[in-house]
């Protein structure tokens, strides 16, 4: 994510100094709750299944814990400008123009933020005299987190608008927002007798404008929900914290801050690089092998971290430099690297498809088992171009392998290669949940870096677990947003006109699929999956139901295209992420990428066609 251009700034010292203090706390906060949460799921865990003794609280305590480190989580990634947001329109705006508009998108974070603070005080109070069941705390204190991270929130948001803006700028940024409440004040008689046509003003105008001018996600939804509610009902706000704090507060979400935490320790531990070393001594020598090993190591530990950049930045610099060596465009590499993002993109432990099994009923498990087989049906789509374009592959400094040294670096690789297939067979199996099999994951990844590979350090410790406060916070509160906003849709009785559209639909069942593929792709190139899936899931997938489609397989197809979408030219983010991976300007990247594109476009229509290869298993 990109950081507001810094054209001219009002005392930075004071508020640098201010920002550092701020930042210091809260990010410690939030690394000391990502402790606390592996600490307690851990011992509820141990309790669980090695003494056969469930602490009946610990759910309780975890998700009070939860929604703190969604909160601080949150205030982490606005300071560090970390949150899902489009950048595609502002990244090429003169450096004057980009500091406007990056004003007024900061303007109207503090606006949508400072309107939330009564309604959020008043739904804590509100909940100041009910009481957990096995606990007996105050819900207030859970609540608590909404309004304590809001308030951050709010003074993270000021402090960078007098940093990173001119007075000229925030003057200006704050005269177009006053204008646009006006607006909306005097216009509000007249937008009760628009009906259902506000949902184009509001859910789609408000947050487009938001999302153009690069505002986070997150944000542009509870920006557009209020706005609605305000302007429209007469709802009370203090609906919207309540529908934030329920999207956040599901239980199987627990999984993601230890999924995140997982895939970065899996990097600091050395297994991900010990998996990379065993399987280039495998294939490494053959034409075109490399490719091949980046296409495996992808399917091996994607999914894993939570994140697509941080699965492809464990694996793309192991072996970019060899494959150089051998001739290959770097363009065309990092075109790989991105289509195999997508290609992963429904491979346990897909965080997708953690969320889609939260906000729609489905079981994690079925999702998990079918979302092998579409990825390795990528795979060798994928496989099939890169057969193509290494035809004249400089095999020169390629060495064959011993076989004795390919068993010494399967032995050393064993450890890394054993934790996916463990993590996704106990999930699918039914024997741990995905939150229990992530937090195994975690304690048993630190004890073979400490005890078997001996490359721990310690001194990356601190810095990974604010960066999974950071990365959690920001997928969560995407969730509690959107949720917010998904009930206010279902309110208005849009889910009633849009399962009679889509019934209507030629083509019946097929008809529905095609246009959800192509609606979820480019869905996913401008919000992303999680925010996509938690808006769109609860509308689209009892119609799916409906209509008799398999609740999995619309699933893979829904999360594939999101993938397909993240990394498509020129509105997915994901695509520049694997751009500045590789190192390579997009430019030269997207006259190469169309080859890799048009293999996962096939892999997405067989996924359609054929349902058998997402349900297969099942």
């Amino acid at each position: 994510m990109e950081t507001p251009a810094q054209a001219s700034t009002i005392h930075p010292g004071l508020f640098a100094t201010f920002d550092r203090l701020l930042g210091m706390a809260v990010e410690a906060a939030a690394a000391l709750l990502v402790v606390a949460e592996v600490c307690l799921l851990g011992w509820a865990t141990t309790a669980r299944y090695v003494f056969n003794d469930p602490l009946t609280w610990s759910d309780e305590l975890a998700t009070v814990l939860f929604v703190w480190l969604s909160m601080l989580g949150s205030v982490v990634a606005l300071r560090r400008g970390e949150h899902m947001r489009l950048t595609a329109f502002v990244r090429g705006m003169p450096p004057g123009r980009r500091a406007r508009v990056d004003a007024l998108g900061l303007m109207l974070v503090c606006a949508v933020l400072l309107a939330m603070l009564a309604p959020t005080w008043q739904h804590v109070a509100g909940h100041s005299d009910s009481y957990t069941p096995v606990l007996e705390i105050s819900e207030s204190f859970r609540e608590a987190a909404l309004l304590v991270g809001i308030l951050l929130m709010l003074m993270t948001a000021i402090d960078k608008l007098i940093q990173f803006s001119t007075p000229p700028q925030i003057a200006g940024s704050l005269a177009v927002v006053v204008a646009a409440f006006g607006v909306f004040w005097f216009a509000a008689p007249s937008l009760e007798d628009f009906g259902n046509y506000n949902l184009l003003i509001f859910f789609f105008g408000i947050v487009a404008f938001c999302i153009v001018i690069g505002m986070p996600i997150a944000l542009s939804f509870v920006l557009a929900t209020v706005a609605y509610l305000q302007f429209t009902t007469t709802i009370p706000l203090s609906i919207v914290p309540g529908r934030l704090s329920e999207g956040m507060s599901y239980l199987v979400l627990l999984a993601v801050p230890m999924f995140v935490l997982l895939g970065a320790l899996i990097e600091l531990a050395g297994l991900a690089r010990a998996m990379i070393n065993f399987l280039v001594s495998l294939i490494g020598h053959l034409r075109g092998g490399l490719q091949y090993v980046l296409l495996a190591a992808m399917y091996l530990v994607s999914g894993i971290s939570g994140a697509k950049a941080a699965d492809m930045a464990a694996i793309a610099p192991a072996l970019f430099p060899e494959m150089k060596k051998r001739g290959n465009r770097e363009s065309d590499l990092v075109s790989l690297l991105s289509a195999s993002a997508v290609m992963s993109e429904t491979i346990p432990p897909s965080i997708v498809l953690i969320t889609v099994g939260s906000v729609t009923g489905v079981s994690i498990a079925a999702l998990f088992t079918g979302g092998l087989l579409p990825a390795a049906v990528g795979m060798v789509a994928l496989s099939a171009i890169i057969f193509v374009q290494t035809r004249n592959e400089d095999m020169s400094s390629a060495r064959k392998v011993d076989r004795n040294i390919k068993l010494k670096l399967l032995a050393v690789a064993l450890p890394g290669l054993i934790l996916p297939v463990v993590i996704r067979t106990a999930v699918v199996k039914g024997v741990a949940t995905a939150t229990e099999v992530a937090t195994i994951g975690v304690v048993y990844t630190i004890l073979v870096g400490m005890l078997f590979y001996r490359e721990f350090d310690w001194r990356r410790v601190f810095p990974i677990l604010v960066d999974t406060a950071s990365l959690s916070g920001a997928i969560l509160l995407v969730v509690g947003s959107a949720s917010a906003m998904a009930w206010a849709l279902t309110q208005s009785g849009f889910s009633r006109q849009l399962v009679q559209l889509m019934a209507s639909v030629p083509g019946g069942r097929w008809g529905f699929l095609a246009i959800s593929a192509a609606a979820f792709t480019v869905l996913g190139s401008v919000l992303e999956g999680v925010p996509a899936i938690v808006l769109f899931g609860p509308l689209l997938f009892p119609i799916a139901r409906m209509m008799g489609v398999n609740e999995v397989h619309y699933a893979i197809i829904a999360v594939f295209s999101m993938g397909l979408g993240l990394f498509t030219p020129p509105f997915g983010v994901g695509f520049y992420l694997a751009c500045a991976i590789g190192r390579v300007s997009p430019d030269d990247v997207i006259r190469h990428v169309w080859p890799h594109l048009a293999a996962l476009v096939v892999t997405l229509v067989l996924i359609v066609l054929i349902p058998w290869i997402s349900i297969g298993f099942l």
